[in-house]
Parts: C-alpha cells; structure tokens; sequence
C-alpha cells in the first residue's frame, strides 16, 4: 500500500472530514453505513457507559527507548522512542498533532495531539469516538481497558474503520491530568496490525512522565 496514502488517511481523527461511504437510517430507525460497492453493515453505538476493566500489567518504557520527545503544550509528559527504529517531526502550523511518527521502512505509525486543558479520560474517549465516527462511520471498538504506563494511568483504545476503502486500525493511550490532555495514538492498514503491534505498543509505552 502506498505510504502516502495510508499516513494522510491516518490522520482523519483530526483532519479528514469527506467519506467515503454513506449514512441511511431504516425503517426501524436503525442507523446503517452504506458502500459503494454496495454492501451495507448497521453502525457501530457509541458507548461510553460500558465499565471499563483495569489491566494489572504494569507498562514500562523499554530499554531502548533512549530518545526523549518532550511536548510543549502539556510540560508534565514526554515520550521515550527508539531512534533506531522511529523517526518524528513536528505537526505543521494548523495541523492537530503536535508530533507525528513513522517506523523507518515499514508502514506503521503515530501521532500525539495535546490540549492544555484537562478533560475526563471517559469524556476523552467520547470526543476521540465521535471524531473517528465522523470519517469512518463504521468505527468500532475492539479492545478498552485502563492501563498504567511508567506510573500514569492512561485509558487504552484500539478501533477500526474504513476510509476510502481502506481498513485501518488505531492503538492508543489518552492520558489527562490538571496539566494538560495526551492523545498518543498509532496507526497502520488492519492487515498489517499482527505485523506492526508489537513496535506500536513499544512506542506507545514510551509515555512518560516529567
């Protein structure tokens, strides 16, 4: 799959707003997804009131995620990274992300969008939902759990969805405290998720505290 493609369909959480497929509601008043190849599935409910279980692992940086990313916007975190492994660059004026990531060679990954402002880690993944909703309607969740990542408690979501016929699937971690809120999110085509996950997750456990 092109590169190019693959990164800019990425960033529909905070950019892209045309669709590729289209909104109809039944009969019934059941909202379905239709395709342009015709095919249709009902739309995914967005549920923020399912209770949430704790994952007892503790998540650590891995020894070597030497590099440290700092944001400007929340000074309470940073993101540990291995250079060998992933390159970064600054988001541009007007773009979402503060920082995006890519694995050097493959095609997998990530970005980090800041806010000053805290928010709710419930109220976080209520926004993050009905953004991803509004390019891909069929998002879904597929996993969710609490987790702790070098001492921060972070809520963990991984969701899939189609843009432009392409399956995508995310992993991240939102984290928020009185300093600011962290969406810390990475990327890559669905079927190449078994082959990405495990340097998705290294880089999302580079999170740190200050």
């Amino acid at each position: 799959m092109n590169k190019t493609i693959i990164l800019a369909l990425g960033l529909f959480i905070c950019q892209i707003t045309c669709k590729a497929q289209t909104s109809a509601v039944t009969s019934k008043g059941d909202e379905v997804i239709l395709y342009d190849n015709g095919t249709w599935k009902y739309a995914n409910k967005i549920d923020t009131n399912t209770k949430i279980e704790t994952n007892k692992t503790a998540f650590v940086k891995g020894s070597s995620a030497t590099f440290k990313v700092s944001s400007t916007n929340v000074s309470s975190v940073g993101i540990n990274i291995d250079p060998k492994k992933w390159t970064f660059k600054k988001g541009e004026t007007g773009e979402a992300a503060e920082f995006n990531f890519e694995l050097k060679d493959k095609e997998a990954y990530g970005m980090v969008i800041t806010e000053k402002t805290e928010v709710p880690l419930m109220t976080l993944k209520g926004i993050a939902l009905e953004n991803a909703k509004s390019a891909a309607p069929d998002i879904s969740v597929v996993k969710q759990e609490y987790r702790t990542v070098n001492g921060l408690k972070v809520f963990y979501m991984q969701m899939q969805g189609t843009i432009q016929g392409i399956d995508i699937s995310y992993c991240g971690y939102y984290y928020s405290s009185p300093k600011g809120t962290v969406q810390f999110l990475t990327y890559c085509g669905t079927k190449l998720l078994p082959q990405y996950r495990a340097e998705m997750e290294a880089l999302l456990n580079g999170l740190v505290a200050n």
